[in-house]
């Protein structure tokens, strides 16, 4: 099977609220069609996990023809659909913030916004230039033009401290309450930027319906992956690096609350690493 790079993936920049709109209304009938009783538990940080799987995508991409020789009873479509419910989640995130108003304006955030992005830029590049992060993810989100880019920017970088945080720390100026501000704030300028204009104003409750059906349509695609991926490469024992837990770093919860949060992220069977173990597959000892 063709062999994919080692590398870790980078986050991608999510798309603007009208190509994320889109991408929701194609998926529409399976979010409505999820059971209301049988959700995920939203307890990660939903537009960095999208720009997470998002980035992942090209590095797996690969091993689809794999994928269909060697697991045939694998939902291929949900594999070929997984960017498609990754934006699709984004966009009803996004339609759980708020719009701009007269009591909540947007030019305050674009005022704090110019300069984290900036600073986390040159962060970014100072780190890039050490070799500790990806110098092309940096180049991609630089290259953003207009309050739209700027705000998914945020988001970006946002995930790319956040993923690589073990690695950086202590080498960069960059904080994590700078790096957590950064992924709150960018889309709350999408939202009050783009929203509306999408027609897509709703009510809180019915938005948060939205929110938790297309989040759990998107996790457990993205689990459905990494389950293959770790079977296809569990030799190479590089399955954790082509599609990352999303959960990574979060402590393993008992009782109810865990059993909740396995609808979303199954940890039964797991590696050391994270990655959930095939039937059968033993590592190379």
């Amino acid at each position: 099977m063709p062999k994919p790079k080692s590398k870790s993936p980078s986050p991608k920049k999510p798309a603007p609220p009208d190509t994320a709109a889109a991408a929701y209304k194609e998926v529409q009938p399976e979010i409505d069609a999820m059971a209301g009783d049988d959700l995920a538990v939203i307890n990660i940080d939903i537009p960095q996990a999208v720009s997470t799987v998002l980035g992942v995508l090209p590095k797996i991409a690969v091993l689809r023809e794999a994928i269909v020789v060697n697991l045939p009873s694998h939902p291929i479509k949900t594999f070929d659909k997984l960017g498609t419910y990754a934006l699709a989640a984004w966009y009803a995130h996004l339609l759980t913030l708020p719009p701009a108003s007269p009591s909540s304006p947007i030019k305050p955030l674009l005022e704090e916004a110019a300069p984290l992005r900036e600073n986390l830029l040159g962060d970014a590049e100072a780190l890039a230039r050490r070799k500790l992060i990806d110098a092309s993810v940096v180049s991609d989100i630089r290259s953003g033009q207009g309050n739209m880019d700027m705000a998914n920017d945020l988001v970006a970088l946002a995930a790319l401290f956040a993923n690589n945080w073990d690695e950086i720390q202590g080498k960069t100026a960059a904080t994590e309450a700078e790096v957590e501000r950064a992924g709150k704030l960018g889309p709350l300028i999408l939202a009050a930027l783009g929203m509306r204009e999408q027609g897509a104003v709703v009510l809180p409750a019915e938005a948060a319906a939205k929110r938790a059906r297309a989040f759990t349509l998107f996790v457990r695609a993205y689990n459905e992956t990494r389950r293959a991926v770790t079977y296809l490469r569990w030799h190479e024992r590089d399955a954790d690096e082509l599609s990352p837990s999303l959960y990574k770093g979060r402590g393993r919860r008992g009782g109810a609350a865990g059993e909740a949060e396995e609808k979303g992220e199954s940890t039964l069977g797991e590696t050391d690493s994270g990655a959930p173990s095939p039937e059968g597959a033993a590592p190379v000892g």
